[in-house]
């Protein structure tokens, strides 16, 4: 029984979602595993192991085994996928005995990249594995007609990487992908915060100070926050008050990498489809969406209506499910 069970996984770089026919988003998780590294085993995945990052002993070490969209230990997210499909059948109440799995893979990957997502899933026990193209997960989780011939604008910023893709006819006519996305705009608050302040803080800081005081560049009104790190002069805790200016200023880079990628895809998109641009737009989804200001900066460097999606951390997740009722008119990937 069970045996045909339908589910979606968005195989994220920050996050992994599981979406399930009927019931939805049934798991959403941080990508992160903690692991004993004397026996090799795993003790905790997604939000456990993430609440250890930073804190663990010598012996324990708290690992993110994707980095830019793709696998970065196979063995790792082979275990952090088994736990995590074990949690998801535990809040269905039901048993994921070989269900039929569509999992997204970033449109920049190589074949190598996307065999081991497939052989990742499949030894978790899955039947049949169909592997999608990521924008085109994030367009359907976005409600956008993508099977029909209308040119569909899809920018999803995710942890690893940023994807810039028109989408018509069930199909990526054009795409740029650039490992740009919301690690990078940590790492940039980080390396702005040493060197700035001399003072090391974390990635969970960083990314607090992103979400918050984080911001594109335009014009607002300037916000306050405290953070504490280690001073690196010193070795002792330290409080500073950041600025959202000068975060802003750490961001600019990335944004303006973001910015030429989506300036790149447009300027290769065919005649015909430009037309459809202009009245579509384009749609954010993805984590980096929810940056402050993006939708109005991005619109008026571009020209062209920008919307964020209704839920944009959860897109790729939807569309992955969703996908599964006209598979056969999408194009997937081969390996």
């Amino acid at each position: 029984m069970f045996a045909n069970t339908e589910i979606g996984i968005d195989l994220g770089t920050a996050n992994i979602l599981v979406y399930s026919k009927g019931k939805g988003i049934i798991l959403n998780e941080p990508s992160v595993v903690a692991v004993h590294l004397d026996t090799n085993e795993v003790l905790a995945v997604g939000i456990e192991a993430k609440n250890m990052v930073g804190k663990t002993p010598a012996n324990i070490v708290a690992v993110r085994p994707l980095r830019d969209g793709v696998i970065a230990d196979f063995d790792m997210t082979a275990s952090m996928l088994k736990a995590i499909l074990k949690k998801a059948s535990k809040n269905l109440g039901l048993s994921l005995r070989k269900p039929n799995v569509v999992v997204c893979a970033p449109s920049g990957s190589t074949s190598v990249e996307r065999r081991a997502i497939l052989d990742a899933v499949r030894s978790c026990g899955a039947k049949n594995v169909h592997i999608i193209e990521e924008p085109v997960a994030a367009a359907i989780g976005a409600g956008l007609p993508v099977d029909e011939p209308i040119a569909n604008v899809v920018v999803d910023i995710g942890g690893g990487t940023t994807e810039v893709a028109i989408i018509s006819f069930g199909g990526v006519v054009n795409c740029h992908s650039i490992r740009v996305g919301g690690d990078k705009l940590d790492e940039s608050i980080i390396h702005h915060v040493r060197k700035t302040y001399n003072m090391l803080i974390g990635e969970r800081t960083a990314e607090q100070i992103k979400i918050e005081i984080g911001y594109s560049p335009i014009k607002h009104e300037e916000l306050e926050m405290d953070i504490r790190g280690r001073d690196l002069v010193h070795g002792l805790p330290k409080t500073i008050t950041l600025h959202s200016t000068e975060i802003q200023q750490a961001l600019t880079e990335s944004m303006f990498q973001l910015l030429e990628s989506v300036r790149t895809t447009l300027e290769d998109c065919p005649p015909e489809l430009s037309g459809d641009i202009v009245d579509q737009g384009v749609m954010l989804t993805g984590g980096g969406a929810l940056l402050n200001g993006i939708q109005e900066w991005l619109s008026s460097e571009i020209s062209v209506p920008v919307h964020i999606a209704q839920d944009p951390l959860e897109c790729v997740a939807i569309g992955t499910g969703r996908s599964l009722k006209f598979i056969d008119k999408l194009q997937t990937v081969s390996v």
